[in-house]
């Protein structure tokens, strides 16, 4: 590490006891002009930029444990490049932010397995207060490090992983490879598929990793998934992969997103879930239109899909986790329905955001009151032309812990993409 060692003594504790990250202590910073208004003149909350130039900072999705669970430490990327595809050997650097330092950057550690979308799957251990993890390529393999962030000890196990269980003990993942080779963006560089002639590989699809141990197994074969149920517009030539996988919060259950490539380079997509054995699989959202998801409980799923109520266009549905449950539409016209969703605690608040609209390119990230169905936008954020397709920048909002402020990415004035600390403190408390 560089720098002057992360501090989780006894004055530390009481100190983050007395203050939020983002609340008291965000209002000394505003005092030096740190702190500002995101977007227009509307009242908006305060928002800072935590991460500086000339290299970029993000972090990735929006279902992973980014703060520390004392909300001091923020963790993040940086690179030196943007606005191309990573090769084999880009570098990142792996660090955190110390928000009770003037954000300083803690440095961590590198990964040459990533991408703009979802970065290494950065993120906390859950359970363990100073552990994180991410991924990497060593020896001709994808890897997952985990790093005790207080005493700098390190360990490798001989898989990636994708989503983390809630006790930290396991995870699940998906070949990376292949998506790669079906979907670029979202797998890495440096590893070719070995299966990339077939549609539906036997020995390919979602494995079972014990953190503790570093064993693994497949548990949901790509070809099972593609002879389960029936596939929506089905076509002998289509490529079937797994992407964007999500434990359920209590562990007894993952989300899987089964997608299919067509020649034409056409998707669709089923959710599913299953235990994390494999077994008791259930297609929730079978017609082939499945995006972005959340579980609102360990029963019950937020997802962004279509042709359901009878609403054609793209909305976001809350669906029982059974085949034909029950479906209820939430915030319609008023959620947006092409953001990235997650719950805070007690459920009644959706945090989301949008992609670029309008010839401003604003991207906004909001909060959207299940009981009252109101919206509040917390700000809004130009996303320059140049940041398209691959190597674009979604705000992926992340809630801290306390569930007191939210961070993003967002490109920052001349120094590309940057990390944002927004306080919805006046809104939630």
């Amino acid at each position: 590490m560089n720098g002057t060692e992360p501090s989780f003594g006894a004055a530390a504790r009481t100190g983050r006891r007395e203050f939020l990250r983002c609340g008291l202590a965000g209002l000394a910073l505003a005092a030096a002009g740190r702190w500002s208004r995101a977007g227009d003149s509307r009242p908006l909350p305060p928002t800072r930029v935590i991460t500086r130039g000339p290299r970029h900072h993000w972090f990735g999705y929006y279902d992973k444990l980014q703060f520390d669970p004392t909300d001091r430490y923020v963790l993040g990327m940086e690179v030196s490049f943007e606005h191309r595809s990573p090769a084999p050997d880009d570098v990142i650097r792996i660090g955190m932010v110390d928000l009770e330092e003037n954000d300083r950057w803690i440095d961590l550690g590198e990964s040459v397995a990533w991408n703009w979308q979802q970065g290494c799957m950065l993120q906390w251990v859950p359970g363990a207060a100073k552990k994180i993890l991410w991924n990497d390529r060593q020896d001709g393999r994808f890897v997952c490090h985990i790093l005790d962030v207080a005493t700098g000890k390190r360990r490798t196990i001989p898989r990636p992983v994708y989503s983390v269980s809630p006790d930290g003990k396991s995870a699940v993942t998906a070949d990376f490879r292949r998506i790669a080779s079906v979907r670029p963006g979202y797998g890495y560089a440096g590893l070719e598929d070995p299966r990339a002639d077939q549609l539906a590989p036997e020995d390919s699809g979602i494995e079972h990793v014990d953190l503790e141990t570093g064993r693994s197994r497949l548990i949901l074969s790509v070809a099972e998934i593609a002879r389960m149920g029936k596939i929506p517009e089905n076509d002998p030539a289509v490529k079937h992969y797994f992407n964007h996988l999500l434990f359920s919060p209590d562990g007894s259950r993952f989300i899987a997103l089964h997608r299919w490539r067509y020649p034409d380079g056409r998707r669709l997509t089923r959710l599913l879930t299953a235990r994390p054995d494999g077994s008791d699989v259930r297609i929730v959202i079978p017609n082939g239109y499945a995006s972005h998801f959340i579980w609102r409980d360990p029963g019950h799923i937020l997802a962004q899909s279509r042709h359901w109520l009878g609403e054609e266009n793209w909305g976001n549905f809350l669906f029982e986790d059974r085949e034909g449950g029950h479906v209820e539409q939430i915030g319609r016209g008023v959620l947006d329905s092409g953001g990235h969703l997650s719950y805070l605690p007690g459920k009644e608040w959706i945090l989301n955001d949008t992609y670029p609209k309008g010839k401003e390119r604003l991207q906004t990230p909001h909060l959207y009151h299940v009981p009252s169905g109101r919206r509040i936008d917390l700000g809004h954020f130009h996303l320059p032309p140049a940041y398209r397709g691959e190597w674009r920048v979604d705000t992926h909002p992340r809630l801290s812990n306390s569930a007191q402020c939210v961070c993003i990415d967002a490109p920052h004035e001349d120094e590309g993409r940057q990390m944002h600390l927004i306080d919805i403190r006046g809104i939630v408390a």
